[in-house]
Formats: structure tokens, C-alpha cells, sequence
């Protein structure tokens, strides 16, 4: 758990001529976020550098363009000494390159033709295997004729007796030529004059009529030869094309990698956008960066431009809080971490933030609720196994699933096995009460610390009446631990009385009197309001607090599962046994560790970060600069 690190508001003035390397030596820091908000359009009314910037979008799309559809080289690269490029060699760049596109999409559209005329004969050599029983010339089925009605096509075999007699009525011919899947393949031919007699017994057995394509009008021998001439002079020509594009890229990929790295040390003055503003030969420069930072910031512009510059720090004042970025910077195993709290949000400036809480308390109740050395020693290896996939998540499957078998060893079960190992604490089963009551002291304990972290963070942002006042404040939780000592007491059987009712009504009073002052309504509705948000208190209080009675549930339910599993296998032999015990295991391991984690995810972030954090911040998003797409800012 940590706090955002301090911020500074951060103006930069330098001459017009200097902007261009001013901005990329803020992206050679990477420590500053530029914002848009923050200088005068009365004092700066000027854009500089539209025309610079327009260049590097036209040239920008154009490389990503012949990187994407060329299938150019793109490794990382490593950018060379930092430069100032004008706008005559960006103009030179652009031009270049919409040469290059030019070369490069004649290339692939005739790659592509060539790929759609081999997938045609593809299918043509498919069709005439259709016609290969017929040896007769097939332009003769085609088309119509004169005197002679002709039918190619075919139903269901099923159909093929009733259609050869109802046909044969009319005195048409029937001659199968083909069988598959289920259906016959039929030429069909009579005199003619009776051609709508035929259509309507044709539809009426399920016709499906046959076109043959005009470079099949011949006989099916000849055809198929004619077909493997033509495909392999269009594997010829895809073999040449595919040679001149190589040669294509190769003659210009020396050049391509130069302008990847052109175009990385342009990006961060045309990213800029309007977070960079002019009056005559004067530019200013505003955005945000981390407290600690600004010193080196200020020394690599001192080695750069000596005196010719001014810039000012500050720290944020109250009514800027919501446009201050936050960092969040963590050690590398909290990262894949930092990915699921921004799922629900980015801390606000000077806010907790809680990555390390939620961390500790996932992994925790993760163990509580699936401890099994066997099941949780599978799921870290899955994670290993898996690593390429998971990426950065590796470490946080690997994490759970050494918590659960953490807690396997304290529960005595390995694979649902319990008589394998013995616990070093007891088995869930063993003592449900128990189970039980230390879920609702975890999640007792677990509400009164983000409560806290609420005053906490109320008071940072100033509003001191809800830190102290509110249901999620002092008064709060001073409501809470009074319920919690009143409901201990009464469970313990002790006498109650004016004590017990003091510590409980006395803070709620002060939430209540909080609610009816913040709501300045009507009488009647105001009334309505306090009563019903004085009864959600309590009840949300109570029912959060229960929530995390699933802790325990989900153990209890875990070796239950295990019983059943082991229930049903001794139903069956020797072989079923086994198959019965290791398929159990597969489901929990995959079906009930999935939802166990979808539960502990849903306390985090219901009975957890809904209670303290408001996740509305805006994440620090620095000027870099690097190869590939341009930073966003």
C-alpha cells in the first residue's frame, strides 16, 4: 500500500526556435506529463509547430502502414544520440515514404491477386472431381438447348428411385454420376417441351441445380490438366512476386529502420499538441511531474540550453487535485497486481493506493478459502507452465497457488487427502464454529482498516466534516466497533445496558444528525431521506461483516467437495476408483478455483476499495521517447 508520489505543476518557457529540442529532452527524462489545462489562451494564444506536426502524422501513418502490411522488420531497435530534425528533412522523410507505401502496396495487391486466382483453381480442381465419372464433354450440360432439356444437380439419395420413375414418366433419362454426404449426383436429360413439367418434379424431390463454370467445358480429363497447367503458372508468378517484394523490403528496410528513429525523436514535440502554446518568439510548455524528479529535469535542460530558459515548480493547489496525474510505480512482483486495481480505477492524487493491500489480502483469502497442498502446488506449476501466456501474471498465479498449499499444510489435505498429512493447525471440517468466527473477525478486522483509510483520505482531501461526520468516517466507525462490542457481549451472554446502548446510539446520532444536515429538502422528504440511509447503514454495516462469512464457507465447501468426489469413487472398482478420484480433482482445481477467485475479487472490491477509494484519478502518462507508435498523452 502506498501513497502516489508527490507532484509538482511544471511550466516550461524557451524561444520558439528551441521547442522542438526542448520537448525532446523532457521525453529523454520520461518524468513529465503534459497537460493541457494549464496555461493562459489570453497570454499564449498561439499553436506553433502545425505545419511539423501535420508532416509527422502523414509520415507516422505511412510507416505504420509499410510496418503492417509489408511485414517489415520491427525488433527493437536502439535509438541513436538525440537530434533535432527540421521540417525540411520530416517534409524529405514523408515524401519518401509515400514512395515507399506506393512500391509496397503494388506489391501486395498483386500478391493478393495472385493468391485469390490460386485459391479459384483450387476450387475448380475440387469441382471437376465431381465430374470425373462422367467422360463425356461437360459444355455439353451446360447452357440451354433446342430441342434437348439437360439437368445437372442433385438431391438427397434417398429420393433418387421416386425421381428416376416420376421422371421417367416424362421421358427424361436419369443417370447418377456421384454419391457424398448423403446426397446423389444426377445429369438429367429429355426432350424438350415439357421443361416446366420437369422443374415442378425437380423441386418437389429437392433439387439442388449444379452450375458448371465455363473453364470446366470440356472433357473432365482435359479440364483437370488444363486446371494444373494454370495453377502452376500461378505458383510461378506468386514465387517471383514474392521474390521482388523481398527484394522490395530489403532494398529499403537500412532506410525504413532510419526513419523509425526519425520519427521517434519528432513524436515528442508533435504529441505535445495543445499543451504547447506561443506568443511571437516566446513558448511555454505545461504539465506535471514527480517532486523528486524536477531536479534532474531542470539539470538536463541546463546542460542543453545553459540560461536560455525558465522553468517553474510548484506544488499542487487544493482545487487542482482531480487534474494532478498519479504515479504508480511498484516493485516488479506487485505489477501484474497494479493491472486488476486499475480495472476498478486509478488512485486519485494523494490518495492510498491500494495495490500492496489488496496484494496481501487476495493471496491471503485466496489460501483460506482453497487450502490444498496438492491443488495449490498444481495451479503454481500450471502458472509456470503457462508463463508465456500469463506474462506478467505468472507471478500472481504462482502466488496463489502457494498460499493454497500454505494453507493446505495448516488444514492437512493433499489432493482432498487428509489422513496423507497431518495439519498443522486442523482441519476446516474439524470445527465449523471456528471457521466461522475467524472469517467474521478477518473481515471485522479488514472493514475497521479501510475505514480508516477513508478518514484517512478524506482528510487529505480537505473535506474534514465527512472525514469526522460521515457513516464512512469516524462516526462510522465508532458505530461499527460499538455494534461490534454490543454483539460480542450479547453472544457472550454478559448482562447489557446503558454502556453497550452508548456506544452504539451516540455515534449513530452523529451520522444521523450528518445526514439530516447534508440533505437541506423539504420537511417530509428529508425526514424520508435520513430514515432511509440511517437503516442502510446499519444494515450495510451488518451485511458486509457477514460477507466475509464466504471465507469460511468456501473452505467448509472445498473439502466438501473433496468428500463427494471421494463418496463416489468408492462406489466403483479399482480403475473407476482412481479415474473418478483424479477427474474430481481436475473439476476443483479448475471449476472451484475459478470461482473462489471470482468471490475473493468480488470482497476486494465491494467490501473493500467501494468503502475507501474512489478510483477517478488520472494515471501519470510521461513524454517518452521510443521506437514504434508515438506516445500518448
Amino acid at each position: 500500500m502506498f501513497k502516489p508520489l508527490p507532484m509538482q505543476r511544471v511550466g516550461l518557457f524557451v524561444l520558439n526556435e528551441d521547442a522542438p529540442l526542448a520537448a525532446l529532452t523532457l521525453a529523454e527524462q520520461g518524468v513529465f506529463n503534459p497537460e493541457t489545462t494549464q496555461l493562459s489562451a489570453t497570454d499564449l494564444p498561439e499553436f506553433p509547430g502545425e505545419s511539423y506536426r501535420e508532416l509527422y502524422r502523414s509520415a507516422r501513418s505511412r510507416l505504420d502502414k509499410i510496418l503492417t502490411h509489408c511485414t517489415a522488420r520491427q525488433e527493437s531497435l536502439r535509438l541513436p544520440a538525440p537530434r533535432l530534425v527540421s521540417e525540411a528533412e520530416l517534409a524529405t522523410l514523408d515524401e519518401w515514404l509515400r514512395g515507399v507505401w506506393a512500391e509496397c502496396s503494388k506489391c501486395q495487391e498483386a500478391l493478393r491477386r495472385i493468391e485469390e486466382e490460386r485459391k479459384h483453381v483450387d476450387q475448380l480442381l475440387r469441382a471437376i472431381d465431381n465430374f470425373a465419372a462422367l467422360d463425356i464433354d461437360l459444355g455439353l450440360l451446360a447452357g440451354s438447348r433446342r430441342f434437348i432439356d439437360v439437368h445437372v444437380g442433385a438431391v438427397p439419395a434417398a429420393n433418387v428411385a421416386r425421381l428416376r420413375e416420376a421422371m421417367g414418366i416424362a421421358g427424361y433419362l436419369v443417370r447418377p454420376f456421384l454419391e457424398a454426404e448423403g446426397l446423389a449426383h444426377l445429369v438429367i436429360a429429355g426432350a424438350g417441351g415439357k421443361e416446366e413439367e420437369a422443374r415442378a418434379v425437380l423441386q418437389a424431390a429437392g433439387w439442388r441445380a449444379i452450375d458448371i463454370p465455363p473453364e470446366l467445358r470440356d472433357r473432365p480429363d482435359k479440364a483437370r490438366r488444363d486446371l494444373k497447367q494454370r495453377l502452376d503458372r500461378v505458383l510461378e508468378e506468386s514465387d517471383v512476386q514474392c521474390r521482388l517484394f523481398e527484394n522490395t523490403q530489403k532494398e529499403f528496410m537500412d532506410r525504413i529502420v532510419e526513419a523509425r528513429q526519425v520519427l521517434a525523436m519528432v513524436a515528442p514535440y508533435a504529441d505535445l499538441g495543445e499543451a504547447l502554446r506561443a506568443r511571437g518568439g516566446l513558448v511555454g510548455i505545461a504539465g506535471w511531474a514527480p517532486r523528486s524528479d524536477v531536479p534532474a529535469l531542470r539539470a538536463a535542460l541546463e546542460r542543453r540550453f545553459a540560461k536560455r530558459f525558465v522553468l517553474s515548480a510548484r506544488d499542487p493547489r487544493p482545487g487542482e487535485r482531480l487534474q494532478v496525474p498519479s504515479v504508480m510505480r511498484h516493485a516488479w512482483f506487485l505489477r501484474p497486481i497494479v493491472q486488476l486495481v486499475k480495472t476498478y480505477g486509478v488512485p486519485r492524487y494523494g490518495e492510498i493506493d491500494p495495490t500492496l493491500l489488496f496484494a496481501v489480502t487476495f493471496i491471503a483469502m485466496y489460501g483460506m478459502m482453497f487450502g490444498d497442498v496438492g491443488h495449490g502446488l498444481t495451479i503454481a506449476l500450471l502458472g509456470l507452465a503457462l508463463r508465456k501466456r500469463l506474462r506478467q501474471f505468472t507471478r500472481f498465479v504462482v502466488a496463489i497457488g502457494l498460499s493454497s498449499a500454505s494453507f493446505g499444510l495448516a488444514y492437512g489435505s493433499v489432493f482432498g487427502f487428509e489422513e496423507w498429512l497431518h495439519p498443522l493447525w486442523m482441519s476446516p471440517l474439524t470445527n465449523p464454529t471456528r471457521m466461522l468466527m475467524l472469517a467474521l473477525y478477518w473481515g471485522a478486522g479488514f472493514i475497521v482498516l479501510t475505514t480508516l483509510l477513508n478518514i484517512r483520505n478524506r482528510l487529505v482531501d480537505g473535506d474534514w466534516e465527512k472525514a469526522l461526520l460521515d457513516r464512512g468516517g469516524l462516526a462510522g466507525l465508532l458505530f461499527y466497533l460499538g455494534l461490534l462490542f454490543a454483539g460480542f457481549r450479547v453472544a457472550a451472554g454478559a448482562r447489557t445496558g446503558w454502556l453497550e446502548a452508548s456506544v452504539v446510539l451516540v455515534p449513530y446520532a452523529v451520522i444521523v444528525g450528518h445526514i439530516w444536515r447534508e440533505n437541506a429538502v423539504p420537511l417530509g422528504e428529508r425526514i424520508l431521506i435520513v430514515v432511509i440511509e440511517g437503516f442502510e447503514t446499519v444494515v450495510k454495516y451488518i451485511s458486509n461483516t457477514l460477507s466475509f462469512l464466504r471465507v469460511a464457507a468456501f473452505s467448509l465447501n472445498h473439502v466438501a467437495l473433496a468428500i463427494a468426489v471421494f463418496t463416489l469413487a468408492g462406489m466403483l472398482g479399482q480403475a473407476g476408483h482412481w479415474t473418478t478420484v483424479v477427474l474430481g480433482n481436475i473439476f476443483i482445481i479448475g471449476f472451484e478455483g475459478a470461482i473462489v477467485a471470482i468471490q475473493v475479487l468480488r470482497l476486494e472490491y465491494y467490501e473493500g476499495f467501494s468503502r475507501f477509494y474512489s478510483g477517478d484519478g488520472r494515471e501519470f502518462r510521461p513524454l517518452t521517447l521510443a521506437l514504434g507508435s508515438a506516445a500518448k498523452t
